[in-house]
């Protein structure tokens, strides 16, 4: 796991949001059904930055604003080379485990769902991606925030090694 997750604040960024998962939750009490939804949200700046947030409330509109808001507050750097990934990676979260692959240019997003929204706010064109085993949105969100935060570019790796960039990827 990387050693240091990379914040970012929201103050200068044109951030977007998209809605993953929007779930009702019913509560039961003598006096009959409560109704409440559950949103779960990405945001994103489609260059490298990227949060997930979960909105609860008695409206769908209330929820939403909730998860856009809490996505705000945990906004990750994530680094990208030429459109996609530096290099394979997978991760797990709960039930849910993600495997991603750097792609060649022009291939697109190949991944499903939950995982897409990530990878498209993230900023990502190209990339191959498979979830496994739980399909549960909010697993499947944590799963690959969790394997973006693990990507390292190149220049971290040499910086971490303390050897120079040619080092890096000739031995």
């Amino acid at each position: 796991m990387a050693t240091s997750v990379r914040k970012v604040k929201t103050s200068d960024l044109e951030l977007k949001d998209r809605l993953v998962a929007i779930n009702r939750v019913t509560k039961v009490t003598k006096g009959g059904r409560n109704f409440s939804f559950s949103a779960i949200v990405v945001v994103g700046n489609e260059d490298g930055v990227v949060g997930w947030g979960l909105g609860k409330a008695n409206e769908v509109t209330t929820a939403i604003a909730k998860g856009v808001e809490a996505a705000k507050k945990n906004l990750i750097k994530v680094p990208i080379y030429k459109g996609t990934i530096p290099h394979e990676q997978i991760a797990k979260y709960g039930g849910a485990t993600v495997w991603l692959k750097p792609a060649s240019s022009g291939t697109g997003v190949k991944a499903g769902g939950a995982m897409r929204a990530v990878l498209e706010s993230v900023g990502i064109k190209d990339v191959l991606a498979k979830s496994k085993g739980s399909s549960n949105p909010h697993n499947l969100v944590k799963a690959t925030m969790e394997a973006l935060i693990e990507l390292r570019d190149a220049f971290t790796v040499a910086q971490h090694r303390g050897v120079s960039m040619n080092k890096v990827f000739n031995g």
